[in-house]
This record gives structure tokens, C-alpha cells and sequence, in this order.
């Protein structure tokens, strides 16, 4: 195989295969030494790919410059525009005008032959009932989800019986009617799930609970999975 062709499909794996990738996993698809597959991480990063990890921890493909639009094919286009004309139904102001920018910059970077199959698809989000109002700063709390920080709250619950607690969030879930944070809440010492617009009051603390935010969450999802009336 030619290292070209190699390359394409190491970055294929780096895409698709849940990270972080080991060397033996990418090793073992592609046919090649453990030895080949480091040499051929660096090429990557050398063409502009930015890839975390190291030998023995594993690899993960945090941007990748590789992929222009014009690569997608005409159903992963549609499913990209019906993604983002989504978020823009259904997310916070922020994140809502975020999808739209990303919508014309998808649509300014793709050849001319393409547009109007991006102007006019056949698939379309929309919404006909409004989500509860959100008093809270939901940026805020994306930040702190993404950065792994532990926030305290004042929760109104369905009786209006406020608390207050200290919970380390682990993702936010779009619902159909409502956005719930999931969580790990310290004054009930257990996972739980808040519904923000029920979030009077919130202040992001400096306490961090790092690294632990992606396997609590791989945790909470499982026992919802089992918890399911389905299972």
C-alpha cells in the first residue's frame, strides 16, 4: 500500500474509532507495524493534523484540516445542514447563533456545484413550541462542563422547593421540551439530573473534579441504559 493511501485511511481510523486509538488497534486495521504507524503520527502532524496522545496512552484526532466540505457526500451533507438548522431550533441564543455561523461557513467553503443542493435541502428542523425560559448563563455551564469545574445551584424543584447544592455536570441533554444537565450531586451523593430552566441561581466555583467528567458520565449513561423500561 502506498503511504499515501496509508495515510488517508490512518486518518479515516482516527475519525471513526472511538478514542482515545491505541497503536496496536490502528497497527492491526491497517496492516503494518507498530513501528509505521508511530512514524506515520508524526507525518500527520507535520501536515497540520493535531493529534493528542502518545505511544502506550493512545491517539486522538482533535482537528483535522484534511476533510474540506466538498468531500461529503450529498447524505452527509443533508444530515450536517438538518444537524445545524436543529441546534439552531432548539439551543440557547449562544450556541444558536454559533450553528448559524457554522451553516455559512459550511456553505461559503463548498464548490460552486454544490450550494444549491446546500441552499435547498430536502430535509428541514423546525419547532413549534417554546422551550421553558433559562434565567441561568447556559455558556457558563458549558464551560464549566467542558472544563470540568464543580458548580453550585439553587434548584427549584416541580413543588418550587428550592435547594442548594454543590454538583459536578457532567453533559446537557436536549430534550424535546426541556435542557437537563446531568450530574453529580454532592449533597445527595449520587448521580441526578436538573432541569435547567429549574436552575434559579448558579455560581461556578474554582473546586475542579478533573479527570474524572468522561468516565462518571460513560457510568450515569450505563445505568440509565439499564435502568431503561426497554431493558
Amino acid at each position: 500500500m502506498a503511504k499515501s493511501d496509508r495515510l488517508l485511511q490512518l486518518m479515516q481510523c482516527l475519525r471513526t474509532f472511538p478514542a482515545p486509538v491505541k497503536a496496536h488497534a490502528l497497527s492491526k486495521e491497517l496492516g503494518v507495524s507498530l513501528r509505521t504507524i508511530y512514524r506515520d503520527i508524526e507525518s500527520l502532524r507535520r501536515s497540520g493534523a493535531l493529534i493528542d496522545g502518545e505511544a502506550g496512552y493512545g491517539y486522538t484526532l482533535q482537528e483535522d484540516p484534511a476533510l474540506p466540505p466538498m468531500m461529503f457526500s450529498r447524505d452527509e451533507m443533508e444530515a450536517l445542514v438538518l444537524g445545524l438548522r436543529e441546534v439552531v431550533q432548539v439551543a440557547d441564543p449562544v450556541l444558536a447563533k454559533a450553528a448559524e455561523n457554522a451553516l455559512s461557513k459550511l456553505k461559503a467553503s463548498l464548490p460552486e456545484r454544490m450550494r444549491a443542493e446546500f441552499e435547498h435541502a430536502v430535509l428541514y428542523a423546525k419547532r413549534f413550541h417554546c422551550r421553558p425560559e433559562i434565567s441561568i448563563d447556559i455558556e457558563a455551564l458549558r464551560h464549566a462542563t467542558r472544563n470540568e469545574q464543580i458548580i453550585e445551584i439553587d434548584y427549584s424543584d416541580v413543588e418550587e422547593n428550592r435547594t442548594r447544592r454543590a454538583i459536578q455536570p457532567l453533559a446537557i441533554v436536549f430534550f424535546d421540551r426541556s435542557l437537563v444537565v446531568l450530574a453529580w450531586c454532592e449533597l445527595r451523593t449520587a448521580y441526578r439530573s436538573f432541569r435547567i430552566d429549574r436552575i434559579v441561581e448558579m455560581t461556578v466555583t474554582d473546586r475542579s473534579f478533573r479527570p474524572r467528567r468522561v468516565p462518571m458520565l460513560r457510568e450515569y449513561l450505563d445505568r440509565l441504559e439499564r435502568s431503561s423500561p426497554d431493558n
